[in-house]
């Protein structure tokens, strides 16, 4: 690995897992805790694998994203408009498949013990989150429905292990957040969900690659987005599985992401017609509100032909 490389993994671990080990090609996958990596594994889809895996890990899509860029990972998954943020500004990737959530998987939240019992309530508070993603869009969306305007929040931008220390210790009044993170609050913390986004966002991830990976390695990618897809249907018919075999392999609560899963129902969905109109008109609204720095033309940005026949 290079000094370049090094330096742009950053506080990514590097994670060759032996289970996973073959012969012949490897894909480097960038996985966020508790994500990628879990289902893979817990689903069982990584069996007879033809290529090797080398994993790194990652505090959130930001730094993932950084990483993908710089071809230091070949792919990774991360939410829609992080993904569609570092595409605008010019780098070099592909969204190649999609998983969808249900929208309460974004929810503003606030402590137990909170006066704000409403959205109206957050006028001159101060609101917890993390810039350029979906809950940055959610916030946002959740005020415009309620006809807030936004000059009438303090936003604090920070990433999720800043922004629980910053919300627990009371220096903010309210958190946008995603689960498994919105879980963690409610049940061991007492937090409350003040709002959800359903109805206001895709709440969808994709699986993004560096574009020399796309024209390297079709055949893996191939592979990995069709076991993708057959993990997430198992994920959502065993979610205790699930959650009882992913609270062991992250050392999370078993209950919390257990809810977690309830909550986002997370599936598998095509990258059709149908949801790149969608991630238009999401993006599009984004950049009005200058969530995504510059303009998508998302159809641009993704390669259908991943997901054509999702389970052949």
């Amino acid at each position: 690995m290079t000094i370049a490389r090094r330096a742009l993994l950053g506080a990514a671990t590097l994670l060759a897992a032996p289970a996973l080990a073959q012969p012949g090609p490897t894909l480097r996958i960038g996985n966020q805790r508790g994500g990628l990596r879990s289902l893979i594994e817990a689903s069982g889809a990584a069996e007879g694998l033809p290529y090797r895996i080398e994993w790194s890990e990652f505090p959130a899509a930001q730094p993932l994203l950084e990483a993908l860029n710089a071809d230091a990972v070949d792919l990774g998954t991360m939410g829609d408009l992080n993904f569609f943020s570092v595409f605008s500004s010019g780098a070099p990737i592909t969204a190649i498949s999609a998983s969808r959530s249900d929208g309460a998987s974004q929810a503003i939240v606030v402590r137990g013990d909170s006066a704000i019992r409403s959205v109206a309530d957050l006028r001159g508070k101060r609101v917890a989150a993390a810039r350029g993603g979906w809950t940055h869009y959610s916030l946002l969306a959740i005020l415009h429905q309620a006809g807030i305007p936004f000059s009438d929040v303090r936003f604090s931008w920070l990433l999720p292990a800043e922004a629980a220390l910053a919300f627990r210790t009371g220096e903010v009044d309210a958190w946008s957040v995603w689960e498994p993170y919105t879980s963690l609050e409610v049940l061991n913390f007492g937090a409350r969900v003040l709002a959800d986004a359903r109805g206001l966002t895709p709440s969808a991830s994709v699986l993004a690659v560096n574009n020399r990976a796309l024209a390297a390695r079709r055949d893996q990618l191939l592979d990995f987005v069709r076991r993708d897809a057959r993990a997430w249907d198992w994920a959502q018919a065993n979610r205790a599985v699930h959650a009882a075999l992913t609270a062991r392999i992250i050392r999370q609560p078993e209950p919390v992401l257990l809810r977690a899963y309830e909550v986002s129902q997370t599936r598998a969905v095509p990258l059709d017609e149908a949801l790149i109109r969608e991630f238009q008109q999401a993006v599009d609204q984004a950049h009005a509100w200058g969530v995504v720095p510059g303009r998508v033309d998302v159809a641009r940005a993704v390669d259908p032909s991943f997901t054509r026949n999702l389970r052949a």
